[in-house]
């Protein structure tokens, strides 16, 4: 038989004192668990506080509920709690997973496995076990999978030797697959064992890591009733980081035994440390016709996109194509989770691009080839917000279990609960304005913005400062790269305060390439800025602004050109100059191109906006001068045209 643990409550402690966790006698475990259903009970909304559990389970279900499931004061001797997962039993008992982090909230420190158990659907929860001690070192990464033919829960997870220093594991890391598991819903759980010999390749020898989220059973062809979960690692070759590899893992007896099965991998430059791709923390589902849907955080790869996504035909034995970056799926770098949910497919992350807050649920309905965008999905909170896992509890309702804070996003791990009737209804096609440049889609408007009164006397694009935008289809032509290139448009306005983002093109915050113009009143400029990268070193910006915001409510053009060593800023026509500085303006970020919006929706035209051309090349001086004489200027239109938007019409969706 195999060595089984106890399983043991977490025991206050003073610091410097040594970590006892005796198993408590039944008359002190069951005051803990009194006390722990009390304090979950206080934690729900009132419709599913109070009561017995038979009068609760008949109430009607809120559409959304959420509780405090981890925090350092309520579950003492630990200083932060991180890395969510969580599964359902084949009794229907939830198990929600995290990392008990004892000193500090850094990665590589003393860190525990820990456990909460529901088994009334996520309404009250057991106190916190401690199911795997780190001892001063590192235990983490937990991805849990449920086998629903034995009832056995397996749960891989990985260590490395702790810091006390607060710093993160030095590269290379050593890092190393365990796996344990319970027979019994979770009470107890077996000693755990090293899985390097059966998962962890001689060349994966620097960063590697279980999950961290669940894992599936397959329950479609051939391969039904196979154990998944995900991994990630890189090569040493002794001197520095050589490839990052992305993969599942598999078992085909109950979690017996494990293997190596689909694999991608991405070489890293010699040169300059760059590299196209990272899939990183990868959540995997199974789709309606029994592919693997495997999505992963893009890590400071070359692709556009913080997000990036594989698909397996074959159970896991091997993807159909190298991982593809999503441009316009705006999250930060951070990992995600997914979940099967009727007929959607849903992604919960954070939906700022630029930091970890807004945690919001997207869907897709064709399997995560599209997903919705940020205006379409359902925000959760609007705190600070970062790691999540997803698990049905029922037909009709789904579990996030999230980190979330209102001051950090690792104040503390929550446990929401939503229906479908909370999600936002799939909506149909946005409104629509033409692109007249070669090849271009329409784009989409939204908010319901409508035309007013043009500059050349036709229509222009009206913006109510709230939540009104014309968003552009990706293209790989929008990404401007290390191209020279202009970029135009007429603007109105009266707004006094605030920021009024005109056009925006890449990313947003200090660290990620984008090219914008917008209006800033309270600093009585207009401005033009460009972020670039240059192979691994970092970030750097430079802008150009105008002496007056213009904000008179007259018409006023202006254009941002990038060559010859320069870049150029031109209102009405006149220019100022400043030297340009290298590297691409569209690299390894989400991308979006918006005109009267800010890439992350925190800030929104008021005014309108006419005639915006951008060009893949430098206009000459003669050239710009044309575009804001007044005259109409459809015949700038050519075949190095990126986006030329009339904005002359607003039309029904199609």
């Amino acid at each position: 038989m195999p060595s089984r643990l106890r399983v043991r409550l977490r025991s206050p402690r003073s610091p410097g004192t040594p970590r006892l966790r005796p198993v408590l006698a039944p008359r002190r475990r069951a005051v803990a668990a009194l006390t722990a259903t009390a304090l979950a009970a206080l934690a729900l909304p009132p419709a599913l506080s109070g009561g017995s559990a038979e009068a609760a389970d008949k109430a009607p279900r809120a559409p959304f509920d959420q509780q405090i499931l981890f925090k350092a004061s309520q579950d003492p001797g630990y200083s932060c709690f991180r890395i969510p997962a969580i599964v359902k039993t084949v009794k229907g008992t939830l198990l929600a997973f995290a990392e008990g982090r004892v000193n500090d909230c850094s990665d590589a420190g003393d860190i525990d496995l820990v456990l909460k158990r529901s088994e009334d659907g996520g309404r009250t929860w057991s106190p916190m076990q401690v199911i795997n001690e780190g001892g001063g070192d590192t235990h983490g990464n937990p991805a849990p999978v449920v086998d629903v033919e034995t009832g056995r829960v397996v749960l891989a997870e990985t260590y490395n030797p702790g810091r006390t220093d607060g710093k993160n594991c030095e590269v290379p890391c050593e890092r190393t697959p365990y796996m344990q598991y319970s027979d019994d819903d979770g009470e107890t759980w077996s000693k755990p064992r090293d899985l390097s010999d059966d998962i962890l390749p001689e060349s994966w020898n620097s960063w590697y890591a279980t999950g961290p989220v669940h894992g599936i059973q397959l329950t479609r062809g051939r391969h039904a009733g196979r154990l998944v979960f995900t991994v990630n690692a890189e090569t040493w070759n002794g001197s520095r980081v050589t490839e990052n590899h992305a993969a599942l893992v598999v078992s085909d007896d109950g979690g017996d035994s494990w293997r190596i099965g689909a694999t991608d991998s991405y070489p890293i430059s010699a040169s300059d440390a760059t590299f196209r791709q990272k899939p990183s923390e990868m959540t995997l589902t199974e789709r309606h016709d029994g592919s693997v849907y495997v999505s992963g955080r893009e890590q400071d790869g070359t692709d556009l996109g913080h997000r990036d996504h594989a698909v397996s035909r074959d159970g896991g034995e091997s993807f159909t194509g190298p991982f593809v970056a999503t441009p316009d799926l705006y999250t930060p770098q951070v990992q995600g989770s997914t979940l099967r949910f009727g007929n959607r497919l849903l992604l919960a992350c954070p939906g700022d691009p630029d930091r970890r807050r807004t945690m919001m649920i997207r869907s897709s309905f064709d399997g995560g080839r599209t997903w919705d965008s940020f205006d379409r999905g359902t925000v959760v909170t609007g705190d600070w917000s970062g790691y999540s896992d997803m698990v049905g509890i029922d037909d009709d309702r789904v579990g996030l279990m999230y980190e979330g804070g209102a001051v950090d996003a690792r104040d503390e791990i929550r446990f929401a609960r939503f229906t479908e009737d909370w999600l936002k209804p799939r909506r149909g096609p946005d409104p629509r304005t033409t692109d007249w440049a070669p090849g271009a889609r329409d784009a989409a408007v939204l908010g319901g913005a409508g035309t007013t009164d043009g500059v050349f006397g036709g229509r222009a694009i009206d913006f109510d400062g709230v939540d009104d935008a014309v968003r552009l289809p990706y293209s790989s032509r929008l990404p401007l790269g290390t191209r020279d290139f202009t970029a135009s448009l007429w603007f109105r306005y009266s707004a006094t305060s605030g920021e009024q983002p005109m056009l925006w093109m890449g990313g947003v915050g200090n660290t990620q390439p984008q090219v914008w113009l917008r209006g800033e009143p309270a600093n009585n400029r207009v401005t033009g800025l460009i972020t670039t990268r240059e192979g691994g070193s970092p970030p750097r910006s430079v802008s150009l602004s105008t002496d007056s915001a213009h904000n008179d409510g007259q018409w006023h053009h202006v254009a941002l050109r990038r060559g010859d060593g320069e870049l150029t800023l031109f209102l009405d026509g006149e220019p100022l100059s400043r030297a340009d500085i290298p590297g691409s303006v569209s690299r390894n970020s989400p991308f979006g191109v918006h005109v009267g919006q800010r890439l992350d929706s925190r800030a929104h035209f008021t005014g309108a906006i006419d005639e915006v051309g951008v060009f893949e090349r430098a206009l000459s001086d003669a050239e710009v001068s044309r575009l804001s004489s007044g005259q109409r200027t459809a015949s700038a239109v050519t075949w190095n045209t990126v986006t030329w938007l009339p904005m002359d019409r607003v039309r029904a969706g199609n």
